[in-house]
Formats: C-alpha cells, structure tokens, sequence
C-alpha cells in the first residue's frame, strides 16, 4: 500500500521542513505567521525567511541542550508564535514533538511526560516533581537567551539530521474519556496525507490565509492551520486566547480567507460582528468541526460574512476524514459530516456485526493518513484494526446518501428507539442552543440501547430549563418525538476531558 500511497502523491519523499525552506526561497518576505498576545495587545509576525532562521536557530538550541535523534520534546503552550518555530526545529534535529494543551494539569500532565520521557519541557509556568531532565520557561530570560538570542545557526552543523517523511514526527494525546490518554504517533507522512486531502478539498492554494481559533497543540490546529499553510506558501494568523472580537480584527488586518473553529467559536463570532463589524469581505470559507453542525449556523454565517460553511470530521489517528465539499449544496454541511478525502476510505457496518453493511451503524475507517500506533502502546492501536485494515472509530454513524456519512455518536453511548438509532450529537447540539442553556449531553443511565434518555444540561446564567421547555424547543426544531430526553437534570458544570469531551461515563455513575 505503501507503494500506492506514494504514487497517488499522498505520501511523498519530501517533508514539512522541506517546504518550510522552499517558501524561505521562493517568497523569503511573504508573511508565515501572526500570532496575537491579547494580555500585551501585541501581535508577532514572522515572514517566512525569518520563520526558516529561527527554525534553524531553535533546532541549534536543542541540539546543544543534548537533544539526539528520537528524543521527544514537550511543548505546554497557547497559540503563540514560539510553537512554529520549535515545531519546525524538532523535524530539523531529528526529535519528536509532543504537543500538550495548556489545560492538561495534575496526574495526567505527570503521564504524558513520562510515557513519552520528555527530555525538554517548554511550558510557561513551573510545577515541581515533573518526569523531565529540563524544564524552559517561554517567557524567562533562560528561553530567550538559549533559543532566541544566540544565533545557533552560524555554529551548529545540522545536515543529515532531519527527520525523513516516514519517521516518527508527532506524538498527539487523545481525549482520554475513560482513563490516562492514549500518545497517537504520525509521521510527517500520515499527515501529509491528511493536510493534502483539507487543501485539495477547498482547492487551497497559496493565497491562503487562514484565522485560526483552535489549540496549535491540536491536530487542527497545526495541521490544518500550520501545516497546511506551509505546505501552499499561504499565512496563519492566531491569537492566544478566545477574544472574539480579537478573532475578527486578525480576519481583517490580515485579509483572512479561512475562518476555522467549532461551532461554538464560530457562532460567538458572528454575534460580535454584528454588534461591531469589521471588514470581512475577504472570506470564502467558514470550516467548522469538533460538533454536529446545525441550519441556524449554516444561515448565519451566510448571513453574516457571506460565505458558506463547511463540516469536518476527524480524529488523533488519523486527522480529517471527511468533509462537505464544495459541489455540495450549501446547506449540506447542517445534515452531513460530508464524504471522505481522498486518501481514505469509509464504511458503515452492522454494530454488532463488522461483516455486513448498514446505513446506519458502527463507522470504520482506513487509509493513508492511519496514524502509526499508540506510544508505547502498538497492542492496544493494533487491536482497534481488522485484518483488512479497518480501524474501528468507536462511532455510530449514517450514511448520507451522498457518498459521506453524519456522525450520530458514540457506539458505547448509543440509544435505540423503534429500530432507529438515536441522534444524540445532534440533539445535544440543539438543546444547547436553548436560550436557558449553556451546553448539554445526553445518556442512558445504564449504558443498554433502551435505556431511557437523560438530558444533563448547564443552566444559562440563573434561569434553570424544564424539561418540558426542552420538548417545545426539539418540537420546534423539526426533532422527531420518539427521541426526546425523558429526564433532566441542571448542573453548574459538565466533567469534561481536557479536549473537551464530556465524560459520559462520570454521568452514568451519578444519574445511575
């Protein structure tokens, strides 16, 4: 297959370093990245040739901190602009980034960089009886001095040191809905293969700018942010924090193309351009991922920037999946998850049979952009893939009838009504849109397909819903009856992962 993935140009014998020193070379002044600080109200820039100097120069810096071929560096950090340059360096040095989110604290954070071993950590604050040989702080004078201000690349040789397409390049760590998260491990390949089918589905191409508003330590973010810009010679613009309004004046400053963010983030932005608009009219694209789309938002970001939506769907082992396409209507984005990229391939089986096929059931997936296996943990990776290559998502999902599917939940959460398996990503979606609600997730409280539905739901301010009020708001929203939470319960808070996902299995125990 391997043979085949390279023929068809989703794998390749050059890297994402490779095109990083062609744009130095072809456009050395056009901008590479904008990275907002909202606290200083400062934005760093860097145009590409700057962007191959520090690459270098930061890669210098790991190399005389001992950093060898394979060793993993960890990288605790907002969007900021030190991610680019230290993403870049760790391919030139031959190690291994692992990108940790800000939020990840406590035990798990204690996890992540002992599985991986971590020889440097580059955080913003310190925390003492951390795994680690060497701790930098971005902001202290130690960073700047070591990794800025001396100008490693006129010393350090690092020729034959990078790392090649198909070597361990990323280690992402997953939700962890149910324990210590699992370290997904990609090469630049099994990305490539990802961030080449996004670019190629929107027809991207290098006068590409992106507004990013997810983590960079996401896959979403530095791939189809970073990477994919990179890989077309276009700009990322981010800022570190979740300023809407912030959000907006980079779309303008910067004449965004792309605005990328899950429907929460997207949704929040339009209410504030139409309180205070800015000029806008350099978008094309509103991409969207990481929850069910609904019609209301499809509307209003035609409405209100004048451009169409678009749905992604993803996960850690294997980036983007699917996505609605531009040949699609223009609402399609509110009904599907839209069809596979091309590098991969999806089916929907039977759930409590993967032999035969189902409109309606367990999702499978395979292809090029298949992660190489779980750090440490290739048993556990390798049990969730059929012989025949399959990767089993976990999943329920239906087909679209276009070629794609919609993304219906989790299988161990599944609820059946009638035969019909009930939508609950997509009904969380809606009830979440009640105005007396913040968010919500729905469950069964036994984890059986009949179990009666429950609705746990965070109040808006200090009006609490009924459950009655939920019915009127379904009813209203074309929802069928059937599927109708039959128990609520208000919480000031949902437990979440640190990805953001609710830990369903926590309601259970409670609500049981």
């Amino acid at each position: 297959m391997t043979a085949e993935y390279r023929r068809r140009g989703w794998w390749r014998d050059d890297t994402f370093l490779d095109d990083l020193r062609k744009q130095a070379r072809e456009r050395p002044r056009k901008l590479a990245i904008a990275g907002r600080r909202l606290d200083e109200a400062h934005t760093d820039t860097l145009d590409y040739s700057e962007l191959s100097t520090l690459t270098d120069r930061f890669a210098g810096a790991l190399l005389q901190l001992g950093v060898e071929p394979g060793d993993t560096v960890a990288v605790q950090l907002p969007n900021r602009w030190e991610i680019v340059p230290l993403m870049f360096a760790t391919m030139a040095a031959g190690a291994v980034i692992v990108p940790i989110a800000p939020e990840c604290q406590g035990d798990e954070l204690h996890h992540r960089l002992a599985l991986t071993e971590a020889k440097i950590f580059i955080t913003t604050a310190a925390v003492d009886g951390l795994p680690i040989e060497q701790l930098f702080l971005v902001d202290s004078p130690e960073f700047h001095d070591h990794f800025v201000r001396t100008h490693w690349e006129d010393t350090v040789d690092l020729k034959g040191r990078q790392l090649r397409p198909d070597d361990p390049f990323v280690v992402l760590f997953t939700s962890g809905t149910t324990g210590f998260s699992k370290g997904v491990v990609h090469s630049q390949n099994t990305v490539h293969s990802g961030v080449r089918g996004y670019v190629d589905a929107f027809m991207l191409s290098d006068d590409l700018v992106v507004a990013n508003t997810t983590p960079l330590v996401h896959y979403s973010g530095f791939g189809q942010g970073v990477l994919a810009s990179v890989l077309l010679g276009g700009t990322v613009a981010f800022q570190d924090g979740p300023d809407k309004a912030g959000l907006l004046d980079l779309v303008e400053r910067y004449r965004a193309t792309l605005l990328y963010g899950p429907p929460p983030t997207l949704s929040g932005v339009a209410r504030v351009q139409q309180a205070d608009p800015h000029d806008v009219s350099s978008l094309q694209h509103t991409v969207t991922g990481a929850a069910p789309v609904l019609q209301g938002l499809v509307d209003e970001m035609r409405s209100t920037f004048g451009s169409r939506t678009y749905s992604v769907w993803g996960m850690s082992e294997f980036g983007p999946i699917t996505i609605t396409r531009l040949d699609y209507d223009q609402d399609w984005a509110a009904h599907s998850h839209g069809r596979p990229i091309d590098s991969m391939e999806i089916r929907v089986d039977l759930c409590h049979d993967p032999s035969k096929r189902a409109p309606v059931g367990r999702l499978r997936v395979r292809g090029a952009s298949q992660a190489l296996g779980y750090f440490k943990q290739q048993d556990v990776f390798d049990a969730e893939v059929s012989e025949d290559g399959w990767f089993d998502t976990g999943d329920v999902a239906r087909e679209d009838g276009r070629g794609g599917i919609r993304i219906l939940g989790r299988a161990k959460d599944t609820i059946v009504r009638d035969g019909i398996v009930v939508p609950m990503a997509e009904l969380e979606a809606v009830i979440s849109q009640h105005p007396k609600v913040t968010e919500a997730a729905l469950v069964g409280t036994t984890g059986s397909t009949d179990d009666p539905i429950l609705a746990v739901a965070v109040a808006q301010g200090n009006t609490r819903p009924t459950l009655q009020e939920i019915h009127t708001h379904l009813r209203s929203s074309g929802q069928d009856p059937r599927f109708y939470p039959e128990r609520l319960e208000v919480v000031d808070v949902l437990p979440k992962t640190l990805t953001g996902k609710v830990r369903k299995v926590e309601l259970r125990k409670l609500y049981a």
